[in-house]
């Protein structure tokens, strides 16, 4: 390079963005460098955890990928970036204490576990009811998804043991969790409403009116 040509100026951010809706990979990179920093202190906020702070943050640069085109020029880039990874953190914290909410109101591991020999009959029907509905959800999973869920809350390694085991990126197996827990509590509540009415016609059916008396058991 000639001494008196002067270095190249980075590219305005209006420049890099109409580059990327043009499919150009490179300034998209040259966007997430940039802002990568930024963006990582905002996810760190909401978790609190390096590796957690990492994943959120590459799942906030998809979405804003995505989301480029509607972008206002007139406003600050920079301002709306952070602005939108601040509003994805939110929606993902929502998320994820739902999702917890949802598991341990409708999935017990424990469930798939033998019945224990000390709890009365009734106990042991309901658990086993319930051991049907939760087998009933996950045979409606993905396989990716089960396979992700069952390891994770039934066996329960780490994110990193399934990782390895699955032969996927970390942030690929926190994703696939996630979704399968909330397509698990999905089939769940839909199992259950099935049940549940299923449940209502047949007593219809028993009621005056409704069918033959039911049978009474004979004493003595």
């Amino acid at each position: 390079m000639p001494a008196d040509t002067p270095p190249a100026q980075p590219a305005a951010p209006d420049e890099l963005i109409e580059r990327c809706l043009q499919g150009d990979q490179g300034a998209w990179e040259i966007i997430v460098r940039q802002h990568w920093r930024k963006v990582f202190n905002v996810a760190y906020k909401f978790v609190g955890k390096h590796d957690e702070a990492e994943d959120l943050t590459q799942d906030i640069f998809f979405k804003i990928f995505k989301s480029l085109e509607t972008f206002d020029r007139r406003a600050n880039f920079q301002t709306w970036l952070i602005s939108v990874s601040r509003n994805l953190c939110i929606d993902h914290y929502r998320s994820v204490r739902k999702e917890r909410e949802t598991i341990d109101r409708d999935v017990d591991p424990g469930d798939l576990s033998p019945t224990s020999h000390e709890v009365s009959p009734y106990a042991a029907l309901e658990q086993a009811d319930r051991v049907v509905l939760l087998r009933g959800a996950l045979e409606h999973l993905p396989a990716t998804l089960r396979t992700a869920v069952l390891l994770r809350d039934i066996q329960e390694l780490s994110y990193q043991e399934i990782a390895t085991r699955l032969k996927l990126p970390e942030g690929t197996v926190k994703s696939r969790i996630n979704r399968g827990r909330g397509e698990l509590a999905r089939q769940i509540r839909r199992l259950r409403e099935q049940h549940d009415a299923t449940m209502a016609r047949a007593g219809g059916e028993g009621g005056p009116g409704g069918g033959s008396e039911p049978e009474r058991g004979v004493s003595g």
